[in-house]
């Protein structure tokens, strides 16, 4: 599976920017899909997975719950990340990821599959 992301950039503390993370060569079918983020001098942590073939909800960090979002596409084969609210501590760059099979982990080395990053940069 290959993986694109897009969106991010430069927004204002409080706002609302919206990622994305398209799958080619393969569909996100059988994986788990996520979003991980790494801050400069800090380890890339997960911030939200699922299993694209559902039966659980989401897995969302604490330090983002009710703030993020995540969404599929199943025509498009894409999952988004609907950001809001943003903090300045929000400011990493943004991996997509996927892992065979249907369990949520929290570790990047459980991800075969990555997207290039997407860097998002939140100004108070």
């Amino acid at each position: 599976v290959q993986l694109q992301a897009c969106g991010g950039g430069l927004a204002q503390a409080g706002g609302s920017p919206r990622l994305s993370c398209a799958a080619s060569g393969r569909t996100f079918s059988g994986h788990v899909v996520g979003w991980f983020r790494q801050a400069p001098g800090k380890e890339r942590e997960l911030v939200v997975a699922f299993s694209w073939s559902g039966g659980h909800s989401p897995y969302y960090a604490d330090s983002v719950k009710g703030r993020f979002t995540i969404s599929r596409d199943n025509a498009k084969n894409t999952v988004n990340l609907q950001l809001n609210t943003l903090k300045p501590e929000d400011t990493a760059v943004y991996y997509c990821a996927a892992r065979t099979g249907a369990g949520v982990r929290t570790t990047p080395r459980s991800y075969q599959y990555w997207g290039q990053g997407t860097q998002v940069t939140v100004s108070s």
